[in-house]
């Protein structure tokens, strides 16, 4: 046995504990598993005025191609989406809107991408706020007119209701106000979207390049989530929105259509994805999600390419051009969409029903999507609804979906599932680790000290860990997977002896 007096013993005691203490621990475990890498955009199967104005805005913009192909998408989608409905083989008819969520950090140059692809959009809703504008004039004296037309139809009729009843009758009804021009809103309340619906125009998007408003907003808070989900999901499925209030009495907006395209910072795209009231509900089975690799690091400086103007210029005529057109209204209704139905091609057909019985046969227990079971059960259907978008596109007046463009639904689609596949599964992880994560990025970025107590991590870290216990749990679960080492007799904190302490693994 050594003896620590012995001169001898005491150096290789000395030489045992700088081995130790030099030896290379185990290094920490991931909290959670990384996200492989994303599924490419299949940009080819945006067609001839999507695609190359999505190459085209990448060029411009060096920002990752799907955000250029997801941001044209969306916004062709609110082009056609009131001129026509896509008829499915059993003859249901299904609106061509949809939801889109591409999820991107700080830095994509989301922004950037959303105002190219709007561009026909917000040229559209300036000429339609001109147009209104001059028509509000004439409504507001109109309107002043009428009222004092009728008060004195009412006076002359001297209390006889048979006279003044006539009067009325002669004097018509009242001057209706013009439409809201509002095409697009970054962050409704369902009840705003009702209302706006009720006064405005019936094919509205709900677009926002950060989308963390709309997420994190009112609309979306705890007390109207639910209630929001709900209502979107029915617009989806082209029901009419009927709402009974108190004061406004029962109120029914059939032929209504509205496209959403939110785009979101990862950890504001896991709150939505995560929350299993909008899983079970059914909301997040209507969304279709892209999340592409960063291109960060990589935009060193060229020139852009010849082509990309005339790429943009004609993506740009085309939906302006269809943007123009007038609405198909239902007879005798001033707002209220009847789209005709768009009818598969008998190749198209053929090609549907084949990748409807494919996805089908993947949906069962131990399948490749039931992971997603609930998008699932829905791809088939945003394969034609995207398809009918690509064939109004090329042609505003299309009478049916070709094969083509039921090809490259398919192609969309299966891109889509692919993200689901990988976003949904990620985020699935339980909370406790997200918050465990969350301390992790904390004490790395903003905690100055080597060591941290638990004190400091409910008093000073993040949101929500300011309770004892939520910091016990999520400092466990850092120290069992070796991202914190416990201090065992405490130490001193910022200038506080503490009993609880943690030596923060930076590496």
């Amino acid at each position: 046995m050594l003896s620590p007096h012995d001169a001898g013993g005491a150096t290789q005691v000395r030489a045992i504990v700088a081995n130790a203490e030099d030896a290379n621990p185990e290094p920490p475990r991931p909290l959670m598993r990384e996200l492989p890498p994303a599924d490419p955009f299949p940009v080819d199967a945006l067609g001839d005025v999507l695609a190359p104005a999505a190459r085209a805005i990448h060029d411009r913009i060096q920002a990752p191609l799907a955000i250029c192909g997801q941001s044209a998408l969306a916004a062709a989608t609110l082009a056609v989406q009131a001129h026509a409905d896509v008829e499915l083989p059993n003859h249901q008819t299904k609106p061509l809107a949809n939801y889109f969520l591409t999820v991107a950090a700080s830095g994509e140059r989301k922004t950037a991408v959303d105002a190219e692809a709007l561009g026909p959009i917000r040229k559209r809703e300036a000429a339609l706020r001109g147009f209104f504008e001059a028509e509000q004039s004439d409504y507001q004296n109109a309107k002043l007119a009428w009222d004092k037309a009728r008060d004195k139809a009412a006076k002359a009729g001297k209390g006889d209701r048979t006279r003044i009843k006539t009067a009325l009758d002669e004097l018509g009804p009242a001057p209706v106000p013009p439409l809201n021009p509002l095409l697009t809103c970054p962050e409704p309340t369902f009840e705003g979207l009702s209302n706006l619906f009720a006064e405005g125009l019936p094919s509205i998007g709900i677009f926002s390049a950060e989308g963390g408003q709309f997420i994190g907003g009112h609309g979306m808070s705890d007390e109207a989530k639910l209630r929001t989900a709900a209502g979107l999901s029915a617009l989806w499925d082209g029901e009419p929105i009927k709402r009974v209030r108190r004061g406004d009495g029962a109120v029914v907006l059939p032929g209504r259509r509205v496209t959403m395209h939110l785009m979101a910072q990862p950890a504001v795209a896991s709150v939505w994805l995560n929350d299993p009231l909008l899983v079970d509900q059914g909301m997040l089975s209507r969304v279709l999600a892209t999340a592409p690799d960063t291109t960060s690091g990589t935009r060193r400086w060229r020139e852009q390419s010849p082509g990309s103007d005339a790429a943009i210029q004609r993506y740009g005529a085309r939906l302006l051009e269809i943007l123009e057109r007038s609405f198909p209204l239902a007879p005798n209704t001033r707002n209220e969409l009847s789209p005709r139905a768009l009818p598969l091609s008998p190749e198209a057909r053929r090609l549907w029903i084949g990748f409807y019985n494919h996805v089908e046969a993947r949906l069962k227990p131990g399948g490749e999507l039931e992971e997603v079971r609930g998008f699932g059960n829905k791809l088939a259907e945003h394969a034609i609804r995207t398809a009918g978008v690509l064939a109004l596109v090329r042609d505003i007046e299309a009478g049916e979906v070709g094969r083509v463009e039921m090809e490259c639904g398919i192609a969309l689609a299966q891109h889509y599932a692919a993200e689901a596949l990988r976003l949904f599964g990620a985020s699935r992880v339980g909370r406790e680790l997200r918050l465990a994560q969350q301390l992790r990025n904390w004490l790395v970025m903003a905690w100055p000290d080597e060591m941290v107590s638990l004190p400091d991590v409910y008093q000073l870290g993040p949101n929500p860990i300011r309770d004892m216990a939520s910091a016990r749990r999520a400092v466990t679960l850092l120290e069992q997977h070796g991202w914190v080492t416990r201090v065992p007799d405490g130490a001193f904190v910022a200038g506080k002896f503490r009993r609880e302490v943690w030596r923060i693994v930076r590496g």
